[in-house]
């Protein structure tokens, strides 16, 4: 399973790539720290799953979520924040998000998912 990484954060993108290499089947293919640089990353490299940021200092996940849902075949997304709030959550599951995880106390869960995904 091919995973993309969308976050302004150096340390969190390192933390995930550690965390998700570790999970047999999974392979980080990209990362970026900019929605723009997320959405061109993603449409060239199509992977299977997409975890994306909400709020960076260029652009929002929400954006990215938005422009790569329009693709056929467009990846799973996972929403990966430091801000869940419901008005969040709600906008991202609207737009197409697939799960909405908070950083802070859920960060786990996005390995666990991702290898309970890979062995489906």
């Amino acid at each position: 399973m091919r995973v993309f990484v969308v976050d302004d954060s150096p340390l969190v993108r390192e933390r995930l790539v550690a965390l998700l290499s570790e999970v047999q089947g999974v392979e980080v293919v990209g990362t970026a720290d900019s929605a723009a640089e997320g959405i061109a990353g993603i449409v060239a490299g199509r992977p299977e799953v997409a975890i994306l940021d909400i709020r960076m200092p260029a652009g929002s996940g929400i954006s990215v979520l938005e422009a790569i849902k329009q693709q056929e075949s467009p990846p799973i997304v996972i929403m990966l924040t430091n801000y869940p709030y419901p008005q969040y959550r709600k906008k991202c599951m609207d737009a197409g998000a697939d799960y909405f995880f908070d950083k802070s106390n859920e960060f786990h869960k996005v390995a666990e998912l991702l290898q309970r995904l890979g062995s489906s």
